[in-house]
């Protein structure tokens, strides 16, 4: 599949303006002349290979994109992107699973770039079985769209309108910060849920500390704060891309509804 690339210069300053960054701020962050800089951006001078490896590196340039960067100017990506599954991330495999295994009796999961699920605990399962529409408990499961859709979660979530407004700002945060246009129709879909402002969630102050994920369950209301976790040194484009997401009962109500949910 042919890629419409453009001018490498195009993405170096698309970037670091996405950072608010002037050309003299960054030119001193990456140790280089605001001159050369600006020869860059313009297609006045072309970046070694090296170069725009670093500059990417300072303005926080996910790997997948820095493969972009890189065939722009010219070069070979460097960046591999492998399935979960290849016996050369084995290691990286047994980490997650022991990091979902260790989280229960809480529920924990694991997903790609586009919030699909990958991986997840035992503990996951009593929260899936609430969900009414059984369409979106098929592959790929959307954990977004599982938690927003009228037939996912959404009609359980007693603070509804909080915890969406907490989704969507994350997941317009990612598509900024990252500047992955994929994940553009995934928002405006979920932008387009329904959603009762009026629902309140009648469950005791968290202080401003977290914003709590609160379903309503035969076992009563369960309280959650999320946590969660990268792989912070990974040039795998997979690794890079994947996120734990680990659910804590914010109250000992919660914390013991689980324990027997497990048990």
């Amino acid at each position: 599949m042919n890629v419409q690339l453009n001018p490498v210069g195009t993405y170096l300053r698309e970037w670091r303006q996405r950072r608010r960054l002037s050309q003299l701020d960054f030119a001193l962050q990456a140790e280089i002349s605001q001159r050369h800089l600006s020869f860059m951006e313009s297609g006045r001078a072309t970046p070694s290979r090296d170069m725009l490896l670093k500059l990417a590196e300072h303005l926080g340039v996910p790997p997948r994109e820095r493969n972009t960067w890189l065939l722009a100017a010219g070069y070979a990506p460097v960046f591999e992107e492998r399935r979960l599954d290849n016996p050369v991330l084995h290691e990286a495999r047994q980490a997650i699973d022991v990091l979902l295994k260790s989280t229960e009796p809480f529920p924990a999961l694991v997903v790609d770039r586009g919030w699909n699920l990958v991986a997840a605990n035992a503990a996951l399962q009593p929260l899936m079985s609430l969900v009414a529409d059984g369409a979106l408990l098929q592959p790929p499961i959307n954990v977004m769209r599982l938690s927003l859709h009228p037939g996912g979660l959404a009609s359980r979530v007693a603070n509804l309108p909080e915890w969406r407004g907490h989704l969507l700002d994350r997941l317009f945060r990612q598509v900024t910060l990252t500047n992955d246009r994929t994940l553009l129709p995934l928002l405006e879909e979920l932008r387009g849920y329904p959603c009762t402002e009026t629902q309140v969630a009648p469950t005791a102050d968290h202080g401003n500390i977290f914003v709590p994920f609160q379903l309503k369950t035969e076992q009563g209301l369960l309280s959650f704060f999320s946590t969660t976790t990268v792989f912070g040194t990974a040039v795998d484009i997979t690794l890079s891309e994947l996120t734990l997401e680990s659910f804590f009962p914010a109250n000992p109500e919660t914390a013991g509804a689980l324990r027997a949910l497990m048990s």
